[in-house]
């Protein structure tokens, strides 16, 4: 006698959760532009490198001689993925299924992926799509947790301090899994996902207010406010998002980046670096523009570009090595760090010095914000918390003034030993010379024949103060640099 009978029976659980939730759902799943969670995987991941786990995990319905007649799978899918050739753990929701509301063996698997993340010391990728909790029936089943199990959330947080983490929201994603999307260190949206503590029938029930889910949690909401890091414009470029991410970090904390072959020349010289920074102070210029001529050819990775927009965070490669990119856009209140930006600097001086990132710093810093908009969002606090996490910071620190230093605010673009190059367009300082000789010299210009004339004057002395040449004369900096030769000085750094 065999166990054929039993071995049927399991190949015949695994097809019907190969199904997910039916030909209609799937279907309908399609027919509003989203992939299934199993594409969405296996788009991801290495060509047939996904091992799943639990695929038996779910509700088996009987006859009553015992007869399988139906399954209802576990609606979260679970498993290991190579990703470039690199192990690591992906799971994600499964729409068709309760619209991606947990079941039992699907909650149970989603709260395995972090502690097996942690376990293998592998990267873990979560692809959202999903509710919370739901309202249970009515039964005679135990309720909630015993008081002796651990926090739901503790191995969300082991996660995050042990390996790289990587969320995308491909739908409407609420509760629990909005939790878990933004317990990241890089998350990513598409533009037709939704991010929701709770959804318009919750929120119109306990506030009386009528909003879309767009309203509530669209893109244009959390790409802006922090929430969510990237916007993608549909699920393949998010996926893709997630693979370059990772492709700069290590597999855990215990590792260092790996470096990539390199055929872009370390000595590379671009003449439009001598050019690129205006003589005339007021006039901009594109930050990003010049990163793209230091940096690697196309390794320049941009994180939360819509937020806290006068502070640029960026993960590049120097000579195939991956670093942390912190500089500023001065097309964006010229730069000045404002409590949103500030965060968003800490955050990414937290990703580089958790996963060993060395900084380079390309500073154009004005300083805080000012104003009372700027003193009512807490500036002066978010902004100290990175200057005190820059100070912190124990990887490798290159710092190369580009334009303005300025206040302390301008002390969370040095790390400590830094090694620190400045451009001839490079001016110090505590406060920005035309502030400065207002306050210093205040009465004497009002007093003055000519106040303006001789404001000019003493704004003038104060810039030569202020330049790079009596900073690189008193070795107060490293070097005062030819642009040109930035990138063959950083890739001899790093």
């Amino acid at each position: 006698m065999t166990w054929q009978k039993e071995i049927d029976e399991l190949a015949k659980k695994r097809a019907l959760a190969k199904e997910q939730g039916g030909a209609k759902s799937v279907a309908r799943q399609h027919a509003k532009g989203r992939l299934t969670v199993r594409e969405r995987v296996e788009t991801l991941v290495d060509k047939d490198s996904f091992e799943e786990l639990g695929i038996g995990a779910g509700v088996a319905d009987r006859d009553e001689d015992g007869n399988l007649i139906g399954f209802t799978p576990a609606n979260y899918v679970l498993g290991f993925g190579m990703l470039a050739g690199r192990r690591c753990i992906v799971g994600g929701e499964d729409f068709t299924l309760r619209g991606g509301s947990p079941n039992e063996a699907g909650l149970r698997k989603s709260i395995y992926a972090e502690s097996l993340a942690c376990q293998y010391k592998v990267p873990l990728v979560r692809l959202h799509e999903g509710g919370g909790g739901s309202v249970a029936g009515a039964g005679s089943r135990t309720v909630g947790n015993p008081p002796y199990e651990p926090p739901r959330f503790r191995s969300v947080a082991e996660a995050l301090s042990l390996v790289p983490v990587a969320s995308a929201a491909l739908g409407p994603v609420a509760g629990l899994p909005a939790s878990r999307l933004v317990a990241s260190h890089f998350s990513v949206m598409t533009e037709e996902s939704q991010v929701l503590v709770a959804g318009p029938a919750v929120v119109e029930r306990a506030l009386k207010q009528r909003n879309t889910k767009e309203e509530l949690g669209g893109a244009d909401v959390h790409t802006r406010n922090g929430v969510v890091d990237n916007l993608a414009t549909d699920e393949i470029d998010a996926l893709d998002q997630i693979r370059r991410f990772l492709s700069y970090l290590p597999q855990n904390v215990w590792q260092v980046p790996e470096a990539m072959l390199c055929s872009d020349p370390p000595g590379r010289r671009e003449e439009e670096l001598c050019s690129i920074v205006p003589h005339n102070r007021r006039k901009l210029f594109d930050m990003r523009a010049l990163l793209e001529m230091v940096v690697d050819h196309n390794s320049l990775f941009e994180m939360g570009r819509l937020y806290g927009r006068g502070q640029i965070t960026a993960l590049a490669r120097l000579n195939g090595r991956p670093v942390g990119i912190l500089t500023n856009d001065s097309y964006h209140l010229a730069g000045a760090m404002t409590a949103e930006g500030a965060q968003k600097a800490r955050r990414f001086i937290d990703l580089c010095d958790c996963f060993h990132l060395p900084i380079v710093s390309f500073v154009d810093e004005p300083g805080f914000m000012i104003g009372a908009a700027a003193e009512a969002a807490g500036t002066i606090r978010y902004g100290t918390a990175t200057v005190l996490a820059a100070a912190s910071c124990e990887v490798p620190w290159a710092s190369v003034i580009v334009r303005k230093s300025f206040g302390v605010a301008a002390a969370a673009h040095y790390g400590t030993d830094s090694y620190i190059i400045a451009w001839p367009s490079a001016e110090m300082g505590a406060v920005p010379a035309e502030g400065g000789v207002a306050v210093a010299f205040g009465r004497e210009i009002a007093a003055a024949a000519d106040p303006e004339a001789r404001r000019e004057e003493l704004e003038k002395k104060m810039l030569m103060r202020q330049s790079a040449s009596p900073r690189a004369e008193s070795f107060s900096i490293h070097d005062l640099i030819d642009p040109r030769d930035t990138r063959a000085l950083l890739c001899g750094w790093s």
